[in-house]
């Protein structure tokens, strides 16, 4: 028998549900029904979503510089990638110059 394939929703999709079961407008179950999903995984995400509420609401601060470093380390990447993909193009271009030259018995090629 095979294996049924697990299936991975996107933090969105999650938080569509909970918010969709929270709101009380639907009972759990419906709203499970319409999205073939089981009652404990509903609940699941329902308790990460009450346990990780307080951090939306933490200070910006440890995140802004987290994702400030991220980006200032990115642009140096970027940076660096941008030179050597510059000497490379720069290095094939004279490469293939030269490769012409020789092939052409230009200079550098002995008489």
């Amino acid at each position: 028998m095979a294996k049924r394939k697990r299936r991975t929703f996107t933090p969105e999709f999650k938080a569509e549900v909970v918010l969709e079961a929270l709101r009380g407008e639907t009972a759990q179950a419906e709203v499970c029904r319409r999205h073939n999903l089981s009652e404990d995984q509903v609940s699941k995400w329902k308790q990460q979503l009450l346990e990780n509420a307080a951090t939306l609401f933490e200070s910006g601060d440890k995140g802004s510089q987290d994702t400030a470093e991220r980006i200032a380390h990115l642009e140096q990447l970027v940076e660096k990638l941008t030179v050597a993909l510059d000497i490379h193009k720069k290095a094939k271009a004279w490469l293939r110059e030269n490769a012409d030259m020789n092939a052409q018995g230009g200079k550098g090629s002995p008489e």
